[in-house]
């Protein structure tokens, strides 16, 4: 495989609109945090703007924890849709209202699209809106998740995690970062085996971070596939810098979000 990808380069002259507008589609009651974390993320990563698409009853909410973010009540009109890059899934639940936002984005929308938590179980009984094709798409299942989709078990993903994330990029036509030990990010004919991270990362809301950050750096122009791998390496690195800091017990998600600067501009300094 390629070294990792130089980050985005900005000119001179940017301005917010210029630097990727993320839109992310997350959180529900009493998960208003996952929503946050995303869009944390979205903006550690480097995006100019993020639009945070919330269910109405916890808009103040999420309003108050993310002053940085735009915050939308769904459902979205398709005149609020002003983005490069959509995120669906961290924290939505699978009431109807989240599970029908869910497949018309993946049914209509022509924006590179990531999906990921509820964003996966939305589709679980409906694979066939991804075997259609579309729009680049980014599928970040742990193995739980990548059973449903499949119809296969845990165990079975863990037992062929390369095999299983290929199968499933090649089936759903979409890159797949299949989480956990040695993160597996695939397009069914390129794939990566990630090489940073550490247990400390087992904690509510990590995945959340990686979303945002995934989506943040196609936002800004990387081609998915790199996006992805980029993405899980800077993730898994400032969760080891995180643990070389707090150790491995004390670690929580938003640790992460504190060193991705410092895993940013250790990449950059290798990448000239």
């Amino acid at each position: 495989m390629d070294r990792l990808p130089a980050l985005p380069k900005r000119r001179p002259d940017a301005h917010k609109g210029d630097c990727g507008r993320v839109l992310i589609v997350a959180g529900s009651r009493g998960m208003a945090g996952a929503a946050v974390l995303a869009a944390n993320a979205a903006y550690r990563g480097g995006a100019g703007l993020v639009t945070l698409a919330v269910p109405e009853g916890i808009v103040d909410t999420v309003a108050a924890l993310q002053v940085c973010a735009i915050v939308r009540a769904l459902p979205l009109k398709e005149s609020e849709i002003e983005a490069d890059v959509i995120a669906a899934g961290p924290g939505l639940g699978t009431d109807f209202a989240a599970v029908s936002e869910v497949r018309k984005l993946v049914a209509t929308t022509k924006l590179p699209l990531i999906l990921d938590a509820d964003g996966l179980n939305a589709i679980d009984e409906h694979p066939e809106l991804l075997e259609a094709g579309g729009p680049p798409r980014i599928l970040t299942p742990h193995p739980g998740e990548l059973a449903r989709l499949t119809g296969s078990t845990p165990a079975a993903v863990n037992r062929a995690r390369r095999k299983s994330a290929e199968a499933a990029a090649r089936r759903f036509k979409s890159i797949v970062v299949l989480k956990g030990r040695g993160t597996v990010v695939t397009d069914g004919k390129r794939t990566q085996i990630n090489g940073t991270g550490n247990p400390g990362m087992a904690t509510g809301g990590a995945g959340d971070v990686l979303t945002g950050l995934i989506a943040a750096l196609v936002g800004q122009g990387l081609k998915p596939f790199d996006a992805a791998r980029l993405g899980v390496h800077l993730h898994g690195r400032a969760g080891d810098l995180a643990a070389e800091k707090l150790g491995l017990h004390s670690m929580m998600a938003s640790d992460l979000l504190d060193f991705l600067p410092a895993a940013f501009l250790e990449h950059g300094r290798s990448s000239r």
